[in-house]
């Protein structure tokens, strides 16, 4: 059994920073996790994944602005976002236990076991 929690959301403005957190109890060194967003009305997306070897992968609207990192000796993900947009705003949320062909279904919120309760990012000038 896992269990996430995650932390470090809020309000900034275009082009500000933020970075989210998400500590687990239990060894997650070798679960395959990532960060998925949802917005009110939407289904959740997947954002970032990262691999037991620290492999990741982004969806192509963050490429360049998020990365995914995990401290193993803390069992934490992280997400550092920057150059933040409006429309990157939405609840996030950490998952781990993946399940599937990773390189092709790491963004299918369907193969995640466990999840967190959310943490709300919103990017408003």
């Amino acid at each position: 059994q896992v269990h996430l929690v995650e932390s470090g959301g809020g309000s900034v403005q275009p082009g500000g920073s933020l970075r989210l957190s998400c500590a687990a109890s239990g060894n997650t060194a070798s679960s395959y996790m990532a960060w998925f967003r949802q917005e009110p009305g939407k289904e959740r997306e997947g954002v970032a994944a990262i691999t037991s070897i620290s492999s990741t992968a982004y969806e192509d609207s963050v490429k360049g602005r998020f990365t995914i990192s995990k401290d193993n000796a803390k069992n934490t993900l992280y997400l550092q976002m920057t150059s933040l947009k409006p429309e990157d705003t939405a609840m996030y949320y950490c998952a781990a236990g993946f399940s599937g062909i990773w390189v092709a279904q790491w963004h299918q919120s369907r193969r995640y076991k466990y999840w967190g309760q959310g943490t709300q990012v919103t990017v408003s000038s």
